[in-house]
């Protein structure tokens, strides 16, 4: 766990999958062919508190949808990059436009898609029920599911390591309240 750590310590971007990593992976489409995806609110939270704190925030996804847009502009993430099926290209761009450098990334995925950007990070998580072979590569997998507070995992983690974590509970837990 202290690699983990070690790695964890030198995020300043973090890129999400979405289908599988943000949601449970579920479609669910209306007679319109409206598409409808459930979000952990957690996960938002956790993204939100690592954005404050300085961590990049980022999603590369294979698909597109309005609600994914609509979900991540509601969290403040400015870098959305949909319809990747090549996703490894988006990332080095976007990384490189931030003047950071792959070993300074973490990515978190679920699916084969996902392996070569995982292959290039400084922390490659895998979700708990990611496919068994992404997994295999991963160097940390969460102990919660895909839109199970997956995110929200990871972001602690980092939070952890860059010891900001524990500052940012007792923001909540208020500093005049008795322990």
């Amino acid at each position: 766990m202290q690699d983990i750590l070690e790695r964890a310590k030198a995020i300043r971007l973090v890129v999400f999958d979405v289908d599988g990593v943000l949601t449970d992976g579920s479609l669910f489409l209306g007679d319109d062919g409206q598409e409808y995806k459930a979000f952990h609110s957690r996960d938002g939270h956790g993204m939100a508190m690592l954005r404050d704190s300085g961590v990049a925030l980022a999603v590369i996804t294979g698909r597109r949808s309005e609600v994914v847009r609509i979900r991540m502009q509601s969290l403040g993430i400015e870098h959305v990059h949909q319809g990747c099926k090549d996703k490894l290209p988006v990332f080095l761009k976007l990384a490189a436009g931030l003047g950071i450098a792959p070993a300074e990334a973490a990515y978190m995925g679920d699916d084969l898609m996902d392996l070569p950007v995982m292959r290039r990070v400084g922390l490659a998580v895998a979700v708990a029920d990611a496919h068994p072979v992404v997994r295999e590569h991963a160097h940390w997998c969460t102990p919660s599911g895909g839109g199970r507070g997956a995110a929200r995992d990871l972001c602690e983690l980092i939070l952890r390591a860059q010891d900001k974590l524990d500052a940012l509970v007792q923001d909540y837990l208020g500093a005049d309240r008795p322990a």
